[in-house]
């Protein structure tokens, strides 16, 4: 029984170090308490025990190294996203550079390397083509007056060869007369 008192002490030693352990979810200001009502009093001041003070600065101060740590990589992701939301930035204004000069480029149209806008290039060749048909439309006004004119002019023109040849075929039956009759007149003087 007597080996039996000390290997029960020992487990119930490493118990409790392992219940210390695993109880260590408790917040510091937790811990602050548990000190002080665990605490014995001498007059008015708190007796501490330096094991349990140790053991509340060790957990303090890994408290505040974790939380430093967590703090400084907090601090290294905010410094990795600045830079990353600068260098996006840079990328946006070059993406927003990139898309002006792309609409300004699709809203115009280069002729003889002078950049002029589609409206005003609609407007211009609509411009042109209204002015096209107005000439077309006049140039076929003119032909039609030209042609009846030429066509009148032509039909004149056979009116005055017909006269001309009626009166040329007159003439010449006239002067056919004309000689037959001087003919008939210089053989009457000839024969008489």
């Amino acid at each position: 029984m007597r080996k039996f008192i000390p290997l029960l002490f020992v487990f119930l030693l490493s118990s409790s170090v392992f219940s210390q352990q695993t109880k260590d979810t408790l917040t510091l200001p937790e811990k602050f308490d548990k000190i002080y009502r665990t605490s014995s009093s001498y007059q008015e001041y708190k007796v501490v025990r330096k094991t349990r003070f140790q053991d509340l600065k060790k957990q303090v101060l890994d408290s505040l190294n974790s939380l430093k740590s967590e703090l400084k990589s907090k601090e290294q992701r905010i410094t990795i996203q600045k830079d990353s939301i600068a260098e996006t930035k840079k990328v946006l204004e070059i993406l927003d550079g990139e898309l002006k000069q792309t609409i300004a480029q699709k809203n115009g149209i280069k002729i003889f390397g002078i950049e002029i806008l589609k409206s005003t290039y609609n407007m211009i060749v609509w411009g042109l083509i209204i002015l096209l048909l107005a000439l077309l439309l006049y140039f076929v006004y003119r032909f039609k007056n030209s042609n009846i004119v030429t066509t009148e002019a032509k039909a004149e023109l056979s009116n005055l060869e017909e006269e001309f040849a009626l009166h040329k075929k007159k003439s010449l039956e006239r002067e056919q007369k004309l000689r037959r009759q001087l003919q008939d007149e210089i053989n009457k003087q000839r024969g008489v």
